[in-house]
C-alpha cells in the first residue's frame, strides 16, 4: 500500500463491502464525493491492492454443495517446505473453500464443500491422507455456516 487509508478510503470500503453492485454514482453520493474523484479512489484502492476483488454469494445448495466440514490437519514435520507443500496442493483440490494455517495442536485448517458424507470420506481419504507431510487429519462437520459481510474497519483515521 502507497499510503494510509483516510476517513473517506474507510466510507467507500465499508460502502463496497456493503454492496459492491452499486454504481460509482451510488457510491459517490454515499461518501459525499464527486463520481470522479470517488472513481479515483476506487482505482488507486485497487491499485494498491486495498481492494483485492468482488464476488457473488453463492447458495451452496444451487451448486450441488449438501456438506461442508472443517479438516484440521497436522503436518509431520514444520519445515517451510513441508507447509509450503501441503499449502500449495491444498489449494488445488477442488472441494477446498478455504485454508488456515494456525497455532496449536493441529497446522492447517481446511474449510472444504463437497456433496454428501460418502464424498467427503473420500475427499479426505484421497486429498489430504495419501499427501506424505500429512501426519493427522480431524474433520468435524459444519452444521450452519454465518458470515457478516466484510472486515472490520480497525483504522481511526483522521478526518
Amino acid at each position: 500500500m502507497s499510503r494510509p487509508l483516510d476517513r473517506i478510503d474507510c466510507e467507500i470500503i465499508r460502502a463496497l463491502q456493503n454492496n459492491a453492485r452499486q454504481t460509482n454514482k451510488q457510491l459517490a453520493e454515499t461518501v459525499s464525493l464527486a463520481p470522479s474523484s470517488c472513481l479515483e479512489r476506487v482505482r488507486r484502492l485497487q491499485a494498491d491492492g486495498v481492494l483485492r476483488g468482488f464476488h457473488a454469494v453463492v447458495d451452496p445448495t444451487a451448486l450441488g454443495i449438501g456438506l461442508e466440514a472443517m479438516i484440521a490437519i497436522q503436518l509431520t514435520s514444520h519445515t517451510r517446505e513441508d507447509v509450503r507443500n501441503f499449502h500449495d496442493y491444498a489449494m488445488t483440490v477442488p472441494e477446498v473453500v478455504g485454508l488456515y494455517h494456525v497455532t496449536g495442536a493441529r497446522d492447517f485448517l481446511v474449510h472444504v464443500a463437497v456433496r454428501d458424507a460418502d464424498h467427503l470420506r473420500d475427499m479426505a481419504m484421497d486429498a489430504f491422507t495419501t499427501r506424505p507431510e500429512v501426519t493427522r487429519l480431524e474433520t468435524s462437520l459444519i452444521f450452519e455456516r454465518l458470515e457478516k459481510p466484510g472486515l472490520p474497519i480497525l483504522l481511526h483515521p483522521e478526518a
